[in-house]
């Protein structure tokens, strides 16, 4: 378990440890503070709740469910229980424990503690996380992000799967329909990871304005992607479905390591896709009346 308290400190804002930390772990260069904000601080928060909460915002209901789970094993949860960092090494602590209580029916408890911790808490969003990191992140933290990665994978092979779907997914409601519910709670459900099926972040909606060739108001990321939509409606919704088929694609190629969390995760976005493309005004246009043919013969 060394390896992922390691792991665990590299999720921290850079200090001169993490330098010697990363020559033993292999990862290339060094990690960097400007580097560290770029990725944690204005793209990908490290914390749970932001993922599997349906506001997809910190704190919440999610990051309540999370600090009960710290008080269910007698401890004082810390500020942020939802953190990676603080998730991780829980995880190796009960590891630890596991390991070292002699005492058999006791050493079984701290196991299926350390399985719930790892369904429920941990590869309920962390492998979607670690995805959209491999994609953004420099060389540096990508490398950490795919280390991890196979980590946590070989934990979740280690403790089996678990029997029913974690209750952060469970609880998760599906996109609003702007036709029903209101455009307001809509776009908010898009920024929500566990609710559209996507993790979209601001290097994202940067992309989505140079893709579409439309200006980039730059704010919080639900004030780009208001702002994309009333620029080009059409285009950005149709861009928005790609974007949900692509990650409908990448979390079926989890289904081998995440099982049902993966098959969750991919129905999300699959719907979020579907309603999307439902959404396009050029969808929606019927066809064209086409003019009636002059079918005189010419004199």
């Amino acid at each position: 378990m060394e390896l992922l308290r390691a792991l665990a400190t590299l999720a921290e804002s850079p200090t001169p440890e993490h330098a010697h930390l990363g020559k033993l772990l292999d990862l290339p260069g060094a990690p960097e503070p400007a580097t560290y904000t770029e990725v944690f601080v204005f793209n990908l928060y490290p914390y749970a709740s932001v993922y599997v909460g349906r506001e997809g915002m910190l704190g919440g209901e999610a990051r309540d469910r999370v600090a009960g789970f710290w008080r269910a094993l007698g401890r004082m949860p810390p500020a942020e229980p939802d953190h990676l960092t603080a998730l991780l090494a829980l995880y190796a602590t009960l590891d630890d424990q596991e390991a070292a209580d002699p005492d058999p029916a006791r050493r079984l408890l701290w196991r299926q503690s350390r399985k719930a911790l790892l369904w429920e808490h941990l590869a309920s969003w962390v492998f979607a996380y670690l995805d959209k990191l491999g994609e953004i992140a420099p060389p540096f933290y990508r490398s950490w992000g795919a280390l991890l990665g196979e980590v946590l994978a070989a934990e979740v092979e280690a403790v089996g799967p678990q029997e029913i779907l974690p209750l952060h997914l469970r609880l998760a409601p599906a996109l609003p329909d702007p036709r029903q519910d209101g455009a307001g709670e809509f776009a908010g459900a898009l920024l929500s990871p566990v609710r559209s099926g996507v993790v979209l972040t601001r290097a994202d909606l940067a992309r989505a304005a140079r893709d579409l060739d439309a200006g980039l108001r730059m704010g919080e990321r639900r004030f780009i992607l208001t702002s994309l939509l009333s620029q080009d409606a059409d285009g950005m919704l149709g861009w928005l479905a790609a974007e949900a088929r692509r990650w409908a694609s990448r979390h079926r190629a989890r289904e081998g390591v995440a099982g049902e969390v993966a098959r969750f995760w991919a129905g999300q976005a699959d719907g979020a896709a579907a309603l999307l493309g439902d959404l396009q005004p050029s969808k929606r246009e019927g066809p064209k009346d086409v003019p009636p043919r002059n079918t005189k013969a010419r004199c």
